[in-house]
């Protein structure tokens, strides 16, 4: 809620001050012609065009050195005027260090409140609390698509094609997907009722689970019809290169005739583990730049022994596919090293840097731009697939998967024309 207030008074203020800045220039403009004419200065004579200067300047105020007493006035005022008192200092101060982040525009840098970031950390590390069930809405229904392994969800039954009617007695009817997930989701210990409804049962049914630590496996893998294996890779996280270097071996070890690596709705995580798996198929040479502000590049090189280099591979991406995602399908697009199969990636091609504070808080800056081996910007601009197919509601909700299909005919065709 702070937040949201504090864009609208941001937006506000900009608002104001655009048309005011209008008023200004047509003011001076009108003055202009009216002076000119006055003076016999024809408007249609011609004339040699000139060139705008100071085009980034700031206007008005914000071209003016600022005095920080303004922030204590600030404070001050709120403090002794506010109509509800008392007004928590607290909540003042990360409301200011969150508008200040907030100032620079960037959907990307944000300020962290000691609780999330603990959550945003645990996250990384691929750890939060719930109850290990991946949900989609499916039908315009809330629906369980898989339980993890030895969860709280698996343990008390529930199934792919399960459709929660309802979390803790609040109807799921019309209910957001992030809404459902943040009311499943809580602290470890405690209990969340979801009223549960499977085909072939007489009435649906409230199931009680306990909340534990969830461990997110991030990367798993499976052979398909036509000794083809494929690469399931959800999140890039801290365990992600271990884990990634096992399956590899495994994969290895089954000699498939080609591979397809699932980025699609990968969100991203870190960059050393995004080269870290672009390095499997990338024996050298550059896997992504960083742009600084300076406009200087530095590289990051492949760091494997690319094991999988002399594997067909297509790779899936879509619109969810973001940041490591868009490094790794970017890196293997521009070596020549898979086809890209799907829909254009969300285009999240920044660096983000965690500073953290000294009471638990912290700031996500942006410090970079991550740039593809051959130097094409990801933010903003996405990795386009070589071959776009797209993956609509109705396949979705018919278990139809075109994007994978399309995947296996063309290692299938690749086999078949050695």
């Amino acid at each position: 809620m702070i937040w949201d207030k504090m864009r609208e008074n941001i937006f506000f203020k900009k608002f104001i001050n655009y048309y005011l800045v209008i008023l200004l220039i047509l003011f001076v403009f009108l003055g202009g012609i009216f002076l000119g004419r006055q003076s016999g200065v024809s408007t249609n004579q011609n004339f040699v065009s000139g060139s705008v200067t100071n085009q980034n300047m700031r206007s008005g105020f914000l071209s003016k050195n600022a005095n920080f007493d303004l922030f204590w006035q600030t404070w001050d005022i709120i403090k002794k005027n506010y109509v509800h008192q008392p007004v928590s200092e607290t909540e003042l101060l990360y409301g200011a260090m969150a508008g200040s982040v907030a100032s620079l525009g960037d959907p990307h840098s944000v300020f962290f409140d000691p609780e999330t970031t603990q959550k945003f950390t645990n996250e990384l590390k691929g750890n939060f609390d719930g109850i290990g069930a991946e949900v989609a809405i499916k039908n315009n229904v809330i629906t369980i698509i898989a339980s993890l392994p030895g969860s709280p969800a698996e343990k008390a039954g529930l199934k792919s094609g399960d459709k929660i009617l309802a979390i803790d007695g609040e109807d799921t009817t019309a209910m957001s997907l992030d809404y459902a997930v943040n009311k499943i989701r809580g602290q470890r210990g405690t209990d969340v009722v979801l009223t549960i409804n499977r085909e072939g049962w007489d009435k649906p049914k409230e199931i009680k689970l306990t909340r534990q630590t969830i461990k997110i496996q991030s990367v798993t893998w499976k052979m398909l019809d036509n000794d083809i294996a494929q690469i399931d890779l959800r999140y890039f996280n801290e365990d992600t290169s271990a884990e990634f270097s096992k399956i590899v071996n495994q994969i290895i070890a089954k000699n498939p005739k080609g591979i397809v690596l699932d980025l699609r709705n990968n969100p991203g995580g870190f960059l050393d583990t995004a080269v870290d798996v672009t390095s499997e198929w990338v024996d050298k040479g550059v896997v992504v730049y960083e742009k600084s502000a300076d406009g200087k590049l530095k590289a990051n090189d492949a760091n494997g022994k690319a094991l999988f280099k002399d594997f067909p591979t297509v790779v899936l991406i879509n619109g969810g596919s973001a940041s490591g995602s868009e490094i790794v399908a970017g890196a293997l697009k521009d070596y020549k090293l898979a086809t890209l199969v799907g829909e254009k990636t969300f285009g999240k091609g920044s660096v983000q840097t965690l500073f953290p504070l000294d009471d638990g808080s912290s700031i996500k800056l942006t410090i970079a731009l991550w740039l593809t081996p051959n130097e094409n910007t990801i933010d903003g601009q996405g990795i386009e697939p070589d071959i776009q197919i797209k993956l609509t509601d109705q396949d979705f909700n018919e278990n139809k998967d075109p994007q994978l299909d399309k995947a296996v005919q063309i290692l299938t065709s690749k086999n078949a024309n050695k």
